[in-house]
């Protein structure tokens, strides 16, 4: 595969298939053929798993949080639904930071646009006024991620 094929519009994957383009720069990248990879578009790959990795904590802390505000707001319709959600999402965000130790101070960062994502998804779910939920996020990032942590009154009958 010659650089110049890479480079020309027909040919440029990165812009028309950018599975078989990242398929094909992996195969350069092993292959040591340094002279033919497109650098500029391997390099914006690479940050932006980092930031996608962000994104995706961001957008599991905003579930998780949703899930905790339903479960203190009303505990009387709780389901193992949401017990569900709550564990897998503390397990998946855990697993990213496992990956990705760098960002465990992350969720700290976006904890208030996450909290404000998650109450008015916990308005609109549970038909409660925006202002039944605090202004400012109630829970603690470790809370929040504690496994044992359920907020409100104790675990009555789970439909």
């Amino acid at each position: 595969m010659a650089k110049a094929a890479l480079k020309t519009p027909e040919s440029d994957l990165y812009g028309t298939d950018l599975y078989l383009w990242s398929e094909q720069q992996s195969a350069l990248l092993r292959a040591g053929r340094w002279s033919e990879i497109d650098e500029l578009n391997v390099a914006e790959e690479i940050e932006s798993l980092g930031g996608s990795q962000k994104s995706e904590i961001r957008s599991r802390l905003a579930v998780l949080i949703l899930h905790l505000l339903k479960w203190e707001f009303q505990p009387e319709k709780r389901k193992y639904g949401w017990r569900t959600t709550i564990v897998e999402q503390r397990i998946r965000i855990d697993g990213l930071l496992d990956t990705s130790p760098s960002l465990r101070s992350w969720p700290d960062h976006v904890l208030q646009s996450a909290y404000r994502l998650a109450a008015l998804g916990a308005s609109s779910e549970t038909r409660l006024p925006e202002k039944t939920f605090p202004k400012t996020c109630p829970y603690t990032v470790k809370q929040i991620l504690d496994l044992a942590f359920y907020p409100g009154p104790p675990e009555e009958d789970v439909v």
